[in-house]
């Protein structure tokens, strides 16, 4: 292993990186509590952070690991614009396109400000909010068959939204009237804009408490402490290259061949070499994953797999090569659709940690999550007020089994980690009924500790007119690998019901369908992987999964016949 860089003050810093952390949460808190969309203040789908003045990540808050990638990109962009004479003091800047500057997909808004000390610039903090609508052809923004970005939504390169402390209005009334909902629009960039003038505030603070050269200083420190502890993990790792490959149903339009997610994984030393050689072709749908989403998939995965502690900053960036094909469903080109990104990035994640396998020892592996993050979209008329309700929601689904506990039941996993909109919400907000929300009984794969179970959300509208429009993968192919000799978790389903009972299957990526009152849409995500050979797993749990209802005594029969025998007696 190279030489590790010297941290000059290891308590100063820690006690610095605590109150950067402590910025962010609070800039998260206000960014959630203050917003006016079910998908911002109940959801929390949304990150904060704070970079220095070359733009390298200081601390992120967030609970949404696929925006690492997003907020690294916006700032990059913003520096590259306009470079650091042309930033000014009291501007603020907005973005979100992919192929402009550098984002993840078009609902997902970045905003960025400039944090300015005795007239120099010294930071920026910034944050992303996915807004459930920002224009384009379909509500929500994202349907996998759309074929071209030009047809995702409002395409925004950097531009600056606040000058010398004033909001340009009229940009905001041009962003927000491209929306189907350009009231809660307005009001949530404006609550983004406050967002960061609140964490600017808090840094303003630091700096006249700590004066600027400590602070800068104490910034270093952290950077080089995060790299050097990611470098000691991975040189303690096996040396050589392990592979994993994952699969798409199909590339998003519903006709096509499965598609490959392949990695490969290098231990070289003290850095990690990631190659997706081998990966599919760029998407015809809106599956492609732009490179800056990519990049997040692979961060949140080493920090997961190696060091979950280790603090989000530039130095967990540092130790890691990536290598993608080009014109690639990993690293697209203009002008692919990249509105359903996030199902691809959980198959990268999920290919990641099938890829470790081989690194980790067996008390580490685990089975694999759903990886998927399905998400339904309903749109319809406001009540009461003008313009289109969207109502966006992703759907959880069973985790991985781990060598000492079973996976858990109807969670995010990987990228996605937002909350979900609780029924009381959405029966108030919007014009429908949830008929059933539960967990998928047999879906979680058979092992010795046996996987997550996966969620089933049944929403019936109660008026005509309603639409609907979702995007989801392992319906087909796709499936949560056991680990260890593990059976796999169930695949997903998507059903239209009609009010007497009819059952019709859809597509996983079904765009703009009419629903009328009494229809509804039940959708059952996949279950996880479970990790050691079924029967070894203990007669008592076995019997517990039965009195749960976990597993039905058919399936019982089917994966742990020995365990039933012994219940026997």
């Amino acid at each position: 292993m190279n030489q590790l860089e010297a941290v000059r003050d290891p308590i100063e810093m820690e006690v610095f990186n605590n109150r950067l952390l402590s910025i962010t949460e609070d800039m998260n808190n206000t960014l959630v509590r203050s917003s006016f969309s079910t998908n911002i203040k109940e959801r929390k789908d949304c990150s904060v952070a704070l970079f220095d003045a070359r733009g390298r990540l200081v601390v992120q808050g967030t609970q949404i690991p696929l925006h690492l990638g997003s907020l690294n990109g916006a700032v990059k962009s913003v520096l590259d614009r306009y470079g650091v004479a042309g930033i000014q003091d009291g501007d603020a800047y907005i973005c979100n396109d992919p192929y402009l500057a550098a984002g993840s997909h078009l609902p997902d808004v970045n905003v960025v400000t400039p944090v300015f000390h005795d007239g120099k610039l010294v930071f920026f903090a910034a944050n992303v909010g996915h807004h459930s609508d920002f224009g384009g052809v379909v509500a929500g923004s994202i349907a996998g068959n759309l074929r071209s970005i030009y047809a995702e939504g409002l395409r925004l390169p950097v531009i600056r939204i606040v000058r010398a402390g004033q909001l340009d209005e009229d940009l905001l009334n041009l962003i927000a009237n491209n929306t189907r909902d350009p009231e809660e629009r307005a009001l949530d960039l404006k609550v983004q804009i406050a967002t960061n003038a609140r964490g600017a505030a808090a840094m303003h603070g630091l700096i006249a408490q700590m004066g600027l050269d400590k602070t800068l200083a104490a910034v270093d420190d952290v950077i080089v402490y995060t790299r050097n502890r990611l470098r000691m993990r991975i040189a303690a790792l096996k040396q050589g290259t392990y592979s994993f490959e994952n699969w798409l149903d199909d590339d998003g339009l519903g006709d096509g061949d499965p598609v490959p997610v392949r990695v490969s994984v290098t231990v070289a030393g003290d850095r990690l070499i990631f190659d997706f050689a081998g990966t599919g072709p760029q998407a015809r749908g809106a599956m492609n994953l732009p490179v800056n989403a990519l990049n997040a998939c692979v961060y949140y995965a080493v920090k997961a797999l190696l060091d979950p502690a280790l603090a989000a900053n530039e130095g967990l960036f540092e130790p890691l090569e990536i290598r993608l094909p080009p014109a690639s469903i990993v690293n697209p080109a203009l002008p692919g659709a990249v509105g359903a990104r996030s199902l691809t990035a959980q198959k990268v994640a999920g290919a990641i940690f099938g890829a470790f396998r081989g690194v980790l020892p067996d008390s580490r592996v685990m089975g694999a999550g759903n990886d998927v993050c399905p998400a339904i979209v309903f749109s319809g008329s406001n009540r009461g007020r003008a313009g289109e309700f969207v109502y966006l929601e992703s759907i959880g689904g069973g985790s991985g089994a781990t060598a000492d506990a079973d996976g858990m039941d109807g969670i995010h996993v990987h990228m996605t980690n937002s909350s979900n909109l609780p029924v009381e919400a959405l029966e108030n907000e919007y014009p429908l009924r949830v008929d059933e929300y539960a967990y998928v009984r047999d879906s979680g794969g058979a092992g010795r500790q046996r996987g997550g179970m996966g969620l089933a959300r049944q929403i019936r509208s109660l008026v005509d007119g309603i639409v609907f429009t979702a995007r989801a993968d392992s319906h087909t192919v796709g499936q949560a690998s056991g680990a260890l000799g593990a059976g796999p978790g169930r695949r997903a389903r998507l059903e239209l019901r009609e009010a007497d009972g009819t059952v019709r299957d859809l597509s996983s990526k079904p765009a703009a369908i009419s629903l009328r009152a009494g229809q509804s849409v039940r959708m059952e995500t996949s279950g996880g992987g479970g990790l050691g050979h079924a029967g070894e797993r203990t007669s008592e749990d076995v019997a517990d999964d039965l009195a749960d209802d976990v597993i039905s005594s058919g399936w019982a029969q089917e994966n742990y016949a020995a365990q039933l025998r012994d219940l026997k007696g």
